[in-house]
């Protein structure tokens, strides 16, 4: 039986970031894999591929509908979506590949196969070809992840019906997509699609899109995609999906009751969140015991309810973000080395890469309402900013929210081009405690997109110089 100082069940960003800082911290490390390739739902079928046709997709729109007032004259373009897969396959391929070297390069030794926890301190793990390895350690992590989330009624056939894996990898455009659920993975998807020529209708069950966001945010980013071609349904629910031809109907009911409408589509996109994937780890025989909503049960140390088994990442209470598990994977592995790791959780951004941009950091207007928290609003069009203007990407703004006593800065909103790199000055002024001042007195260049953020910081403080 091969003896670690930790074994992790599951090499996505929380797993794998997790087994590379125990090992520099001088820790005998394994991993587990159920999948051939590491990365987790991450690199393989979710934020990286994703992004590479978030991005492919935004230049094709680009070259048919922004060059030409740019003074740039390229004819129509043409879509090759079998060399736009392949972009994507690259992409996964190299990243993939990344990890790999990187768990090499750190000594720790790779299992591909299923894990099951016999008990604390022994994992078995099943290979492929069925044969049975059991592992023993110290300490055992179970950094699985999450899973689609699946919508009662209607089955997933990853053809029609599809979860954002099968979005990823449609072999043609759809004439008509019906995206269910108006949150990141469906607008981020339905957009990629949108932009390549399907008619796209979004159906949400809450009455704004991006539910716990902003809701300026989401009133603004909604309009913005509606005018890119989107529709949606707010406040309603699908209620079945049946074939019909070569197509699907798509059964439509407001959430409140009433009458049902059929809405036709070719491809059907379930995306109506995650849930913690723990099938199969033996937790009920080891006693690890999981909350109402699946997730493992942590203390402030990341442990479970048996001493010497951890969790992080989406398997646990939290937003399911890769960048939340793996600053998660860090502070467990510091832990366990006898370090003091720490996670800020108030201060973990959110970014929903269509175009523009979405980005968001701490607490939104509506919680400080709810938590009858005093604050001051200050917010600044991109519509006023020089940079914005000059590259044609004036929609959107920035809004930041302060103590109204202390000045300091509670939560910091954009919707705009690049609104995902801009948001991390933000994130970095609210680990240390810095206020709306600070943040307006700090010197930006200009001219910038991130020049917004300044006079939104000024806005809140006292009064903006450009508008």
């Amino acid at each position: 039986m091969s003896q670690y100082d930790l074994v992790v069940i599951g090499t996505g960003p929380g797993g794998y970031v997790c087994a590379i800082k125990a090992a520099q911290l001088g820790l005998k490390v394994a991993v587990v894999e159920k999948r051939a390739t590491h990365g987790g739902t991450c690199l393989n079928v979710g934020c990286i591929p994703s992004k590479a046709l978030l991005h492919a997709s935004e230049m094709f729109e680009e070259a048919g509908h922004g060059f030409e007032s740019l003074g740039i004259k390229v004819g129509k373009p043409k879509l090759d979506l079998a060399a736009m897969m392949a972009h994507k396959q690259a992409t996964i391929d190299a990243n993939v590949g990344g990890i790999a070297f990187l768990l090499k390069k750190n000594k720790i030794d790779a299992y591909h196969g299923l894990g099951r926890i016999l008990s604390a301190g022994r994992v078995e793990l099943t290979a492929e070809d069925a044969k049975v390895t059991e592992l023993a350690a110290k300490a055992i992590v179970i950094a699985t992840g999450s899973d689609v989330m699946p919508l009662p009624g209607v089955e997933i056939d990853e053809k029609q019906i599809v979860s954002s894996t099968g979005a990823l990898a449609l072999d043609k455009v759809p004439g008509r997509l019906v995206v269910v659920g108006g949150g990141v993975i469906g607008l981020e998807l339905g957009s990629v699609w949108n932009r390549l020529g399907a008619k796209v209708t979004v159906v949400e069950f809450m009455d704004k899109i991006l539910g716990p966001m902003d809701g300026d945010v989401s009133k603004q980013f909604q309009r913005l995609l509606a005018k890119q071609g989107m529709e949606f349904r707010l406040s309603s629910k699908v209620t079945g999906v049946e074939k019909k031809g070569k197509g699907l109907a798509v059964s439509v009911e407001p959430a409140a009751g009433g009458a049902a409408e059929t809405i036709e589509a070719d491809i059907v996109l379930v995306a109506i969140g995650r849930r913690p994937y723990t099938a199969g780890l033996g937790l009920d025989e080891v006693g690890v015991k999981l909350d109402a909503r699946g997730r493992v049960e942590i203390d402030d140390r990341f442990e479970t309810s048996v001493p010497g088994i951890y969790a992080i990442g989406d398997v646990v209470v939290g937003p399911m973000l890769a960048h939340k598990a793996e600053d998660e994977g860090v502070a467990l592995a510091e832990i366990l080395a006898g370090q003091a790791g720490h996670v800020n959780y108030d201060v973990i951004p959110g970014v929903v890469y269509t175009a523009p941009e979405v980005a968001s950091v701490g607490r939104t207007e509506e919680e400080l309402k709810a938590a009858g928290v005093a604050y001051k609003v200050g917010k600044f069009a991109f519509a006023a900013n020089g940079r914005a203007r000059a590259m044609n990407r004036s929609d959107g703004f920035a809004k930041v929210l302060a103590d109204a006593e202390t000045d300091r800065v509670l939560g910091v909103h954009i919707v705009g081009h690049g609104a995902g790199e801009m948001i991390h000055e933000a994130a970095v002024l609210m680990e240390f405690g810095g206020s709306a001042e600070d943040l307006g007195r700090t010197c930006h260049a200009h001219p910038t997109m991130s020049e917004a953020v300044k006079e939104a910081a000024l806005a809140a403080f006292f009064k903006p110089i450009h508008s």
